[in-house]
């Protein structure tokens, strides 16, 4: 299941000037990207994480509106919430999207009718279009999803699935980038019935070993379970001293440390937080906690800066600090395309470069210079 232009659909619940015209949600200034737009802004070759100055020339007609994640953050709980009340298995993907495992119910209900039902209630509901595919596994649903939006249903039985995707670009699967999409193409393949066609080493040999899961999502396999995405619960980092300290400057980048490893956990995890926690344990063993619900996120400066903040109010005792810790929780499985608004593309395109040198060099190998203090003590 996936909210239609999630952030333009709550938009215009907000304010229903916005129906029917082309609307962005983006940072207003040039420098920002787009966050999402309406299917008006499609039209004129307007995506999502598209610098707004290009958005801009494409569509010089649309409403440009900065993003609001906390409302976002707030209709997508209760969606999640109705799903959860209903589906006796939910994944939550991303802030928008469910995955939802219906096994065995046919027996009883009929998923189609079933599934019909739960969209209809979504809608009622909360206010918001949504879609759904339904089909034998992930990769079949999502794409199935896809090709049925806006706010519109499809069933594809275990018959259906090969003459469904045979026509398809390869450019449909989920993970086919346009990176993947060019070296495929190089290969002469750009559709999933060409791609089935190709043989397994020879993906393989371009590919390495996302060529096999190609070849098998290309056929229609996918055995990847629907997890609930409560099952990790929180990411955290603490630090104990071996002498007790009250060095405010010291413990504040010691939290920009901890809130570094932890975003850095959260994007090679794929997943998003939607709360911070910070932790004191003073020299007398008392511990207090403090914690706040963010929009959903995995960058570093977010969640640093709402460390810090509750840090300042939560250390009110003036006393030596024994323990200091940063947790980050309300986990869900998403990636950090959902906030691109909010920043420049440069200092996305920073956070994605260190990700890259510290996936292949190790997490140490670049990091702020308050994380060299993380790792002296």
């Amino acid at each position: 299941m996936d909210l239609d232009s999630f952030f333009v659909s709550v938009e215009r619940l907000k304010n229903s000037a916005y129906v029917g015209i082309p609307l962005i949600i983006g940072g207003t200034a040039d420098r920002g990207v787009v966050a999402s737009c309406s299917y008006e802004a499609r039209a004129f070759g307007v995506r999502s994480a598209m610098p707004v100055k290009t958005a801009r020339q494409l569509c010089p007609q649309a409403t440009f509106v900065r993003p609001d994640m906390d409302d976002y953050s707030k209709h997508s709980r209760l969606v999640t919430e109705i799903i959860e009340s209903k589906s006796p298995l939910t994944e939550k993907a991303s802030i928008d999207e469910h995955y939802l495992d219906l096994t065995g119910m046919d027996r009883f209900f009929g998923c189609m009718k079933w599934a019909h039902e739960l969209r209809q209630h979504i809608i009622k509901e909360s206010g918001l279009p949504i879609s759904f595919g339904l089909s034998v596994n992930k990769t079949v649903s999502k794409i199935a999803t896809n090709e049925i939006k806006p706010n519109g249903e499809m069933e594809i039985s275990e018959a259906q699935v090969i003459p469904f995707l045979s026509p398809l670009s390869v450019r449909k699967m989920p993970g086919v980038g346009p990176k993947t999409y060019e070296q495929l193409r190089m290969l002469g393949i750009t559709s999933i019935e060409t791609l089935r066609q190709v043989p397994l080493k020879k993906l393989q040999k371009v590919l390495g070993e996302y060529g096999t899961v190609l070849f098998e999502k290309s056929r229609g396999i996918d055995l990847s379970p629907v997890v609930p995405y409560s099952e990790q619960k929180s990411i955290s980092k603490e630090m104990t001293f071996e002498k007790d300290t009250i060095d405010i400057k010291m413990l504040n980048e010691l939290i920009v440390a901890m809130c570094e490893q932890i975003c850095f956990d959260l994007r090679k995890q794929e997943m998003l937080a939607g709360c911070v926690v910070i932790k004191i344990r003073y020299s007398n063993f008392e511990t207090f906690t403090m914690q706040q619900k963010i929009s959903y996120t995995s960058f570093d400066h977010t969640i640093m800066e709402t460390a810090k903040a509750l840090f300042k109010k939560l250390y009110d005792k003036r006393m030596l600090i024994r323990l200091i810790g940063v947790k980050a929780t309300g986990l869900i499985h998403g990636t950090q395309q959902i906030d691109m608004f909010s920043d420049t593309t440069e200092q996305i395109s920073l956070y994605q470069a260190m990700d890259k040198i510290r996936a292949r060099y190790g997490e140490d190998k670049i990091m702020r210079s308050s994380g060299l203090l993380l790792k002296k003590l």
